[in-house]
């Protein structure tokens, strides 16, 4: 049915629920790319090799060092390390409040923008066969009009009214794949934060 035809062909063929569809296929992968890029990078360091390092510089009470290890890291675990350096000397309860909410900051961060993945994830079936509803009705449509009722006219119209669904499931899956690959990272990174924390609150909190 798709021979010898182009992708705009194609795209006509499911009508305007395509070009919603081929939306939010571009915004998932943008997404995808960009929060797989920055996980990456947030990940260079692992959490055992920086809190030695961190351990090895305040059992030389050199905590300017330690802050500076802290700023040069791009992990979010540095990030609540530092704030808790910072405030070394307070309470072990005042440093750790401190670092809780750090914490929580660093985790807004990593869910930045996947709650977009999550929602096209959960949509794009339904967009797509909302676009098969509305093909279907079409093909009928053209049918009547013409005066045929022929099985043949009436499979056509059918067969090219659920390209919507096919491309919604195409768009979906993805999604929904990475959408679960990112919880699992934000989980990963949030405990390493929060083990971070509990060792930073006993080295430096008098």
């Amino acid at each position: 049915m798709f021979a010898g035809k182009t992708f705009a062909d194609i795209l006509a063929m499911g009508g305007p629920t395509m070009y919603v569809l081929l939306f939010c296929s571009v915004l998932s992968i943008a997404v995808i790319i960009e929060r797989l890029l920055n996980y990456g990078a947030k990940a260079r360091v692992k959490r055992a090799v920086f809190m030695q390092s961190i351990r090895e510089e305040l059992g030389r009470k050199d905590i300017k060092k330690a802050i500076e290890l802290c700023n040069d890291c791009e992990a979010p675990f540095a990030k609540v390390a530092l704030a808790g350096l910072q405030r070394a000397g307070h309470t072990e309860r005042f440093v750790a409040g401190v670092m809780e909410r750090q914490t929580t900051l660093e985790e807004v961060k990593l869910e930045r923008l996947t709650g977009v993945v999550g929602t096209i994830g959960n949509t794009a079936v339904y967009i797509g066969l909302f676009g098969t509803v509305l093909g279907v009705i079409r093909a009928f449509q053209d049918i009547s009009a013409a005066g045929m009722g022929s099985m043949n006219v009436v499979i056509g119209g059918v067969a090219e009214a659920l390209i919507t669904t096919a491309t919604g499931l195409a768009v979906a899956v993805p999604a929904v794949i990475f959408y679960n690959y990112f919880t699992r990272r934000i989980e990963a990174f949030v405990t390493d934060m929060e083990l971070c924390a509990s060792e930073v609150a006993d080295l430096v909190a008098r």
